[in-house]
């Protein structure tokens, strides 16, 4: 059985693979764009493929602590530290739902896409029966974080009955 990670090694891998592409010596540009793309997938893998819902428990953190800088602090460096891994994990996971045959960096993309889509129209029904403040731009981050996460185990169910 395999050891799991510790936060922070895992937090350092995931930004190794995610910014630095690949962290060994390559010689040419073609292995380099082939070693970037295996760290994408194996990252994408490892976020769509998680039977314990830490990714998508990962992101219920990220908004509660989007909601505590949106209330008390204020710091834009905190929220866009904040925002960049909710959009990684929920982007992936839509991708994963929507966009299987594309290749990975373009699947992403749409799916980070498609993300921003479903806030502005979470957010968009919010403000339509309420009126969107802090409190209700939480309740649109969770509700599209459920949705995402929802469509990402659906595709998987379906992907395993195959």
């Amino acid at each position: 059985m395999k050891k799991q990670q510790l936060p922070l090694e895992f937090a350092t891998t995931i930004f190794k693979i995610t910014f630095a592409g690949c962290y060994h010596d390559s010689s040419t540009s073609s292995d380099m764009k082939m070693c970037s793309e295996i760290h994408r997938s194996r990252l994408e893998s490892i976020i769509i493929h998680d039977p314990k819902l830490v990714f998508t428990l990962s992101s219920y953190l990220i908004v509660l602590a989007l909601h505590l800088n949106f209330n008390s602090f204020r710091w834009p460096v905190l929220g866009i530290s904040l925002s960049t891994p909710y959009f990684l994990i929920n982007g992936i996971f839509l991708s994963h739902a929507f966009f299987e045959r594309e290749e990975v960096l373009s699947r992403t993309m749409l799916g980070i896409l498609l993300l921003v889509i479903m806030l502005g129209s979470v957010g968009w029904l919010v403000m339509l029966v309420y009126n969107l403040d802090i409190s209700m731009s939480t309740l649109a981050l969770l509700v599209t974080t459920t949705l995402c996460s929802l469509l990402n185990r659906r595709r998987m169910k379906r992907d395993n009955a195959i």
